[in-house]
């Protein structure tokens, strides 16, 4: 991402955080004003009680020191990775919060019109969900030259880096980072129709494979799966698909801190061999099955599954059916062992 582009839209977020909601005025002038603008574009606060509440009351965020990773102009800076949809990732020079795009409006408009209200009962119903802490949303009230060339994102989500703390870490080097789906799945959104703005190894970091175990004490193990089952029971409910289970594991003498509710999966929880430590999210719960995009992406993989038999498909799939083989990879992967005595 250009220097000049990463200013203006680190600049556009943060006056974002800054600017009451309220006291914007949506007039024909000021469309005309950024109209032709190029990359600054003016964002604004989408749900801001909504998403106060949450990370006041649930999440335990401090507002003070949610607000203090946003302040400074470089405070927001380029990760400088494209993801898969053709998101654009920023973070906190911190670490602490991750900023993502959301640039196709099958996406956004899922998360705003049908996912935003029943995610807010949700979390406050389950605060220790693995689903990952969406702290704000910003969009633009506007249309510009910018957003219509696609230069500029206009939709952005704020939520919690499942990695904060790694930089400080002596041992960061360590740590390992898994994106897991079900792995008996065709992804025709990646595999069918290619962004072509993606390069060949944002491609590759796709559909990583965990090729060990999570070794966890029979309560662990217990807790790990009842959370996840509650939490895939609401996605399905809310028929989204093809989200993924982020995982993380570093060292066990390792004592990352984290902002706010110190929830035993986003804390780190130990391995009962006393190796490691794990970190657990649920992740990108976007793609709903009834959104125009997926029904029409439907009929086109159905024809193409005929001829090129490529098996089971997400866009396809039923969220009954996603959420049980989500659930059966999960299970795969955990092995339940007793803590050794002596490294309790």
């Amino acid at each position: 991402m250009g220097s000049h582009r990463q200013s203006a839209l680190s600049k556009s977020i943060r006056s974002a955080l800054f600017r009451d909601p309220n006291d914007f005025k949506r007039t024909t002038t000021g469309h005309i004003q950024v109209l032709f603008s190029l990359y600054y574009i003016e964002l604004l606060r989408y749900a801001d009680i909504l998403f106060q509440r949450l990370r006041n009351n649930v999440w335990q965020i401090d507002e003070n020191e949610y607000l203090a990773c946003f302040e400074a102009a470089n405070r927001v800076k380029s990760m400088g990775d494209l993801g898969f949809s053709g998101s654009t990732f920023f973070s906190t020079s911190n670490s602490k919060f991750l900023i993502k795009s959301l640039p196709r409006h099958f996406e956004h408009s899922f998360f705003r019109r049908d996912l935003l209200q029943p995610y807010y009962t949700h979390m406050c119903t389950n605060p220790d969900s693995l689903l990952v802490w969406i702290t704000d949303y910003v969009f633009a009230p506007y249309v510009t030259i910018g957003s219509l060339l696609r230069t500029t994102p206009v939709h952005h989500i704020i939520m919690e880096n499942t990695l904060c703390g790694k930089n400080d870490d002596p041992a960061k080097d360590q740590w390992e980072t898994y994106d897991l789906k079900p792995v008996d799945y065709f992804y025709p959104e990646r595999d069918l129709v290619p962004d072509p703005l993606l390069n060949e190894k944002t491609m590759e970091k796709l559909g990583d494979r965990f090729d060990d175990k999570i070794r966890l004490s029979p309560e662990d193990y217990t807790d790990l799966i009842r959370t996840m089952r509650i939490d895939t029971k609401f996605l399905q409910e809310s028929n989204a698909v093809d989200y993924s289970l982020f995982l993380v594991r570093y060292p066990a003498t390792s004592t990352p801190g984290v902002v706010g509710r110190k929830n035993r999966w986003r804390v780190g929880v130990p391995s009962a061999d006393g190796q490691w430590k794990y970190r657990a999210v649920l992740l990108d719960f976007f793609w709903a099955r009834h959104k125009l995009h997926a029904q029409a992406m439907t009929g086109v993989v159905q024809t193409f599954n005929i001829i090129g038999r490529q098996g089971p498909m997400t866009i396809t799939t039923t969220p009954e059916e996603y959420r049980e083989k989500f659930l059966e990879m999960a299970e795969a992967i955990v092995e339940v062992d007793e803590p050794n005595p002596e490294e309790v």
